[in-house]
C-alpha cells in the first residue's frame, strides 16, 4: 500500500494502489487498454511488459511467412492452449536486432470449424478464402510493448495482398484452472483486437464445455473425431490416455471408449457464456473498409474484465 502523511492531520493517510503498483503478478488476467501493460507467453506462463521498460523499435523486427510446421511447434510449445488449429496462413515476427534473426512471435489465420461462423459475421466474403479466422497470436516475453499491435497491422496487409478481406477472432474471457488449482488460462478479453480497432459484435451462443484436469477444453469437434474414427482421432485418444485413460481395446465401440475415458479422468463440465467475437475488415483505405457488411450490429464499449474463473 502506498502511504502519505501530514504531520497536521494526524494519522497517515492510506491510498488505495493503482493497477501500475499491482503488477505483475501470476494470476491476474488481461489488462483495460488504458493500461501501459502488454502480456507475453513463454513455455505457456504469461507475464506483463510495460511501455515505460522500452517501446517496440519497427527497425529491429521483420514479418515473414512461415512453414506450418515451424508456426505450430511454437504455439505448441509457447501458448496457454496447448494445441493447433487449422492453418490456411501463418506468419513468423522475427527479431532481426542480433546477427542471427529469431522468432519471436508467431500468428495463425485459419480456416474455421464451421463456415457459418465467417458467413454470418461476414456475409459479403467467401468463408475460408476471402474471410479467415485468426486463431492464433501469441509473442514471447522478450517482446516489447506495442509489439503486437505492429505485428497485427503487418499480417493484416500480407492478407490483404492475397486477396483476404476480413478477419474473425474470438478472445476467451473464461479462467481456467486445473484439478489441482493451478491456473491455466487467465481469461481474455481481446485487448489486442481492441487496441486494433477491432469491431466488438458480443458473444459467441453459450455452451457447455468439457474441462479436462490439466484445464484444457475438450471440444466437440475433437470428440467428434474419437466417436467416428476421423484423421486426428490418435492425437486426442493419447491425450486422454495422458491424463489417465485406459488404451481402447481391440473392437471397442469408439463413442463408448471416449464416455469411459472422460470419466476416468475426471472431466466435468462447465457452462461456458461464449467467447467474445471481434471483426475486422481489410481494405487499402477506410471506405474499402466500410464497403465489407458486417453481420452483426458493433457495440461498445469494449469488454474490459476476463469472466470469474468456474
Amino acid at each position: 500500500m502506498l502511504s502519505t502523511s501530514n504531520p497536521q492531520s494526524g494519522p497517515a493517510r492510506t491510498t488505495p494502489p493503482t493497477l501500475q503498483d499491482l503488477l505483475p503478478i501470476d494470476d491476474l488476467g488481461e489488462i483495460p487498454t488504458a493500461t501501459p501493460w502488454c502480456q507475453r507467453w513463454r513455455e505457456r506462463r504469461h507475464s506483463f511488459r510495460h511501455t515505460s521498460a522500452g517501446g517496440f523499435n519497427p527497425r529491429h523486427y521483420a514479418l515473414e511467412p512461415l512453414a506450418v510446421r515451424t508456426a505450430k511447434e511454437f504455439v505448441l510449445h509457447h501458448h496457454y492452449s496447448g494445441s493447433f488449429p487449422s492453418a490456411k496462413k501463418t506468419f513468423g515476427l522475427f527479431n532481426t536486432s542480433d546477427s542471427e534473426p529469431q522468432l519471436s512471435g508467431v500468428a495463425v489465420f485459419g480456416l474455421s470449424v464451421g463456415k457459418a461462423v465467417l458467413e454470418r459475421a461476414l456475409p459479403d466474403l467467401e468463408a475460408n478464402v476471402a474471410s479467415l479466422e485468426c486463431s492464433r497470436f501469441v509473442l514471447l516475453d522478450e517482446c516489447p510493448a506495442n509489439a503486437e499491435s505492429w505485428f497485427l497491422a503487418r499480417c493484416f496487409d500480407e492478407l490483404l495482398a492475397s486477396n483476404v478481406r476480413g478477419v474473425v477472432s474470438f478472445a476467451d474471457p473464461v479462467p481456467r484452472r486445473t484439478n489441482t488449482g493451478e491456473l491455466v488460462a487467465v481469461g481474455h478479453v481481446g485487448t489486442i483486437y481492441q487496441a486494433s480497432n477491432a469491431a466488438y459484435t458480443g458473444r459467441a451462443t453459450a455452451r457447455t464445455v468439457k474441462l479436462l484436469p490439466d484445464g484444457t477444453i475438450l471440444h466437440d469437434r475433437a470428440a467428434q473425431k474419437v466417436r467416428k474414427q476421423e484423421q486426428g482421432h490418435e492425437y486426442v485418444e493419447a491425450k486422454l490416455m495422458a491424463l489417465g485413460a485406459p488404451a481402447p481395446r481391440a473392437g471397442c465401440i469408439p463413442a463408448l471408449w471416449l464416455r469411459d475415458a472422460l470419466h476416468a479422468v475426471g472431466a466435468r463440465n462447465v457452462r461456458h457464456r461464449g467467447p467474445h467475437r471481434y471483426v475486422f475488415r481489410l481494405g487499402r483505405n477506410q471506405r474499402e473498409r466500410e464497403r465489407i457488411t458486417l453481420g452483426y450490429p458493433e457495440l461498445m464499449p469494449y469488454p474490459k474484465r476476463p469472466d470469474p474463473c468456474n
